[in-house]
């Protein structure tokens, strides 16, 4: 058995600034998506708790009121989280309008109501006047009510002109697919070509999806983004101050596991996994039997709610549900989680399908994922079940247990690249968690200037071949999905493994990959643009290997920057001590001393050699990266750390760390059989080393070596000398 080991554990600064109301009674998320409110295409990317459905309320009002939008539907993936949107005073808060939707238009209150019941009350409204404002004008449904709605409509001899000036908002907007099979992504698409509709659309995914991306280029293109991080939210929680993201593995048996990952002193949501996977080790209602065995043993259950009492084994009593076994009690014990208002009213779920996105209990502060899940959204909806603030919880974690992959088992591969794939998602959850980075041109900063620049800016030099405004924006907004789409790719992931102890391999793999995920999904780029934005998502990928961005003033003051100047001030300017001669250094005492990260932002620098004043522009921004045992600016980390950076380094230390010598064979056994052949890119980049290698060691590379990188070299040498073959017998035809 091994130890639950963190990949990833991010520290938070408690500011309170997520929860914090302005005048309009809007947090911080929501008045970021109310400055976009006159977009007719909005996407909010946003986590659990941030107040996305009062957003799209804000958002909804003020384009009944102001911008002429005559209807709103708001469509949401199940009927539970239609809840979200019920009737609710925003004016008590300071907004100039009342978030009003009649009983009958919210679809989502009765389970009673027939599927022809609810296609009915969507045909009413959407074909009722238009001009009457005595009409309700709010829809709330389901999207399978959407679909079977908006069919229907069209079905009876409606024409989609019917949606002209509607708004349609959907939430949880990753269920949305461009798969031909998915209907209410070819719906939207309709809506989006043929009508005047407007669309916002909500998601606590910060990913298009898994395998299929949510709409198609050209539809994406159209929509304005709002991102509101992870790290924003939780570093502005008042309570939460840090979060962990964990895998522990077991052989054999997961029950015999549970053991040392289950703090029963914790509050818990435990997922099991599908009876059809390959994790299953029995039916669901066995599962369980014995995960409560695991626990303790079941004292009694509740008549009305339900709820089993547990007495654990440490002589403990918990309260436990059981969201899995689907009888008539299960709606009951529903009722009773959605009316939790303390933390003793419950200590453990066991879910299946349920307790994932829109649940909410805030109690919660560790969920345990029993197997690999191939949705990375249901893993995101899944930890953000844990992160939700309140008082008295200080860490919430996520747990992944994973099987270790035998050697002699038939689906050995298909074992590893589960587990590979399960770990790689700390590379995609590491990108939202840690603070934010933005690119800026520095021609941007000419103009607007630097004074507010937030520390993680990255400055692109655009005096030459300037980045488009396309690149701006996928840099910006759109490179976490190419890491979505680089991590999720099993054949990457061992490309990068096996060149895990050789940065020219690493490199050459990045050359390769990184340009082919980019020329896909945005196939109109030019090469200098495909070309700049790889540089720039090895950039955001480098810096958050290092750890992420480090503000100036949180660094401490006996650290080392690297090429740090030191200033003295004279006047309202600032000299820099090294253009002082001799005899002015010696009359400098320490304090008048002043170093370059406490200059402000508007500093002017005087030059005495020169006689003249400019701006401090050698570093614009006040992030730093911690490289080795210095602090580096974040826009001049070396270019061979930021080349050779490996995305899945800390994946592979993981696993080395934890599982034993025989697993990590087996592991790197399937990883090597696929590993990437020798390209002209990797050859070029590592001739050099190889002419260097032999001056030094008067021999040429051996295939034996038990140095990887040497071993690589011979390879190299292998592939050019059968190149120079085939070009000689080519010149003979």
């Amino acid at each position: 058995m091994t130890a639950t080991v963190n990949i990833l554990n991010q520290n938070y600064a408690r500011t309170g600034q997520s929860k914090k109301n302005n005048e309009l009674g809007m947090r911080e998320m929501q008045a970021r998506a109310f400055e976009k409110r006159h977009s007719q295409y909005l996407l909010i990317k946003s986590p659990p708790a941030s107040g996305k459905s009062r957003a799209m309320m804000f958002l909804a009002l003020d384009k009944l009121i102001n911008q002429g939008i005559k209807k709103v539907i708001i469509a949401v993936p199940e009927m539970s989280i239609g809840k979200s949107f019920k009737s609710t005073a925003l004016s008590d808060y300071g907004f100039f309008a009342d978030w009003e939707v009649a009983d009958r238009y919210n679809l989502c209150l009765s389970l009673a109501q027939s599927d022809t019941r609810k296609t009915a009350i969507f045909s009413e409204f959407i074909t009722q006047d238009v001009d009457d404002s005595a009409l309700p004008q709010v829809l709330v449904c389901t999207h399978h009510s959407f679909r079977y709605g908006f069919d229907k409509v069209i079905e009876d001899g409606g024409s989609i002109e019917l949606f002209n000036d509607v708004l349609i908002g959907i939430d949880e907007f990753h269920h949305v697919s461009a798969d031909d099979s998915n209907r209410l992504g070819a719906i939207l698409d309709g809506i989006m070509t043929q009508t005047s509709a407007h669309i916002v659309a909500m998601t606590g995914s910060y990913f298009r999806g898994d395998s299929v991306p949510i709409l198609s280029d050209s539809d994406e293109e159209k929509f304005d983004k709002v991102t509101y991080t992870y790290y924003e939210q939780l570093n502005g929680y008042e309570y939460l101050k840090s979060l962990g993201l964990g895998y522990h593995f077991y052989k054999k048996s997961f029950f015999d596991a549970l053991d040392e990952c289950l703090d029963t002193s914790k509050k818990t949501i435990i997922h099991i996994p599908n009876v059809n996977s390959l994790t299953a080790e029995t039916d669901k209602y066995e599962t369980v039997g014995r995960i409560i065995d695991v626990i303790g043993e079941v004292e009694s259950r509740d008549d009305i709610t339900g709820v089993m009492t547990i007495r654990a084994h440490d002589g403990k009593q918990l309260l436990l549900a059981d969201l899995v076994t689907d009888d008539a009690m299960r709606a009951n014990t529903q009722a009773y989680l959605a009316d939790i208002t303390s933390r003793d009213q419950m200590d453990i779920i066991i879910a299946l399908g349920m307790a994932k996105e829109g649940f909410d209990w805030e109690y919660c502060e560790h969920v345990l994922t029993i197997g690999y899940r191939g949705s990375l959204t249901e893993v995101v909806q899944i930890i953000g079940r844990s992160t939700r603030d309140s008082k008295g919880k200080h860490h919430a974690q996520f747990t992944n247990l994973i099987a270790e992959p035998e050697a002699d088992k038939s689906e050995v591969t298909s074992s590893v690249n589960d587990l590979l794939k399960a770990i790689t998602l700390s590379l995609l959850m590491e990108q939202v968690l840690k603070p934010n980075i933005n690119f800026k041109r520095r021609s941007e900063l000419d103009i607007l200037g630097k004074a507010d620049l937030p520390a993680g800016t990255i400055v692109i030099d655009d005096t030459v071949n300037p980045p488009s405004d396309r690149v701006m924006k996928i840099l910006n907004q759109d490179r976490d999905e190419i890491l979505a789409q680089l991590a999720q790719n099993t054949e990457n992931i061992k490309k990068y493994i096996a060149a895990e102890t050789n940065n020219v391999e690493t490199e050459a793999v990045s050359d390769s990959v990184i340009p082919s995920i980019i020329r896909s999904k945005y196939p109109a780029l030019d090469t200098d643009e495909v070309r700049q934005v790889q540089e720039g998502v090895m950039q955001y990928m480098a810096i958050n290997r290092q750890g992420g961005v480090v503000e100036g003033k949180d660094i401490p003051e006996d650290a080392i920057i690297e090429n740090e100047r030191f200033f003295v001030k004279q006047g309202t300017e600032y000299v820099d001590i090294a253009t002082l001669n001799a005899e002015r250094k010696g009359q400098l005492n320490e304090s008048d001393i002043i170093k370059e990260r406490h200059l402000p932002a508007d500093a002017k620098i005087y030059n005495p050699k020169t006689q003249s004043s400019s701006s401090n522009n050698s570093n614009p921004s006040n992030g730093f990266v911690k490289v080795g045992s210095k602090f580096v600016n974040v826009n001049n980390l070396p270019i061979d750390l930021v080349r050779s950076v490996n995305p899945f380094h800390d994946a592979y230390e993981v696993l080395s760390r934890t599982v034993d010598k025989e697993v990590l064979q087996t592991i790197n056994d399937v990883v090597h059989a696929s590993r990437s052949t020798v390209t002209e890119e990797e050859a070029v980049l590592m001739w050099p080393k190889i002419v260097a290698f032999m001056k030094n060691k008067n021999r040429q590379p051996s295939k034996n070596s038990e140095d990887a990188i040497e071993r690589r070299m011979a390879e190299v040498i292998t592939y050019v000398r059968n190149q120079k073959a085939k070009r000689e017998a080519n010149s003979h035809d």
